[in-house]
Parts: structure tokens; C-alpha cells; sequence
């Protein structure tokens, strides 16, 4: 196992719940910017490999949705990821980025909920440690 691997092991191994939620945006982004660029280098072949990169990425997202916990917002998040899929298959081999560039505004501002939800339970979390410090 390379080193990166062995990291990225590690780092999949110690992220809570809503830590794999952000490393799966951050894949699923990291694999949209990539298939953008094969796509503006008219190289189909890396553009397709990129997409499915993506989409693997969609598919384990919507997979870990809890519909019975989560209710109208796993509902939600599981139409959107859909979306998203669907999106990314029209504009699979077109030669055009409309479709990624769609997706990839869409996934940042997800990332973007996640992480402001990420950083609200640190705070939560270590707010008991700072009354108990004072």
C-alpha cells in the first residue's frame, strides 16, 4: 500500500458519520473538476472514467441516506443526488461543461452545509469543555 493510500485509509477509518459525508463531497467534487477538464481537452475517454468517478460518489451518498430518521430532508437529498446523476448522464459526451459546471455549483453548496453543520457540533461539542475550564 502507498503512503497516500495508507493515509487515505486512515482518514476514512477515523471520520465520524458526517466526517465520510464531507470526504465523499470533497471525492465527488475533486471527480466533477476532473471531468471538466477532460472535457475541455476533448478527452472523452478521461471524461467518462471522471463521471463515473462522480457518480460512484452520488451513489454512496444516496446509499447512506437514512430515509426513516432522516424524513423529508433524506427525501430531499435523495432527489437532489437523482438530479444530479441524471444531469451528469445528459451531459456525458457532448463536449459541452454546462451540465458538470450544474452539478459541481450544486455539490459546493452542499459542502458547504456540511461543513457549517461540521463546524457547529465542534463548537457544540467543545463548549461543555470550556464551562467545565472555567
Amino acid at each position: 500500500m502507498s503512503p497516500y493510500s495508507s493515509y487515505q485509509n486512515n482518514q476514512v477509518k477515523g471520520a465520524g458519520p458526517l466526517g465520510l459525508i464531507l470526504l465523499s463531497h470533497e471525492a465527488l467534487y475533486k471527480s466533477l473538476g476532473r471531468a471538466r477538464l477532460a472535457i475541455q481537452a476533448g478527452d472523452m475517454s478521461a471524461e467518462a472514467n471522471h463521471t463515473s468517478r462522480a457518480m460512484e460518489a452520488l451513489i454512496e451518498l444516496s446509499s447512506s441516506l437514512n430515509m426513516e430518521q432522516g424524513g423529508e430532508v433524506a427525501r430531499n437529498l435523495s432527489s437532489l443526488y437523482v438530479y444530479m446523476m441524471n444531469r451528469l448522464t445528459e451531459g456525458l459526451c457532448t463536449g459541452s461543461t454546462e451540465k458538470a459546471d450544474e452539478v459541481m455549483l450544486l455539490v459546493q453548496k452542499l459542502r458547504e452545509g456540511w461543513m457549517n453543520l461540521s463546524a457547529e457540533q465542534s463548537r457544540a461539542d467543545q463548549s461543555p469543555m470550556v464551562r467545565q475550564a472555567a
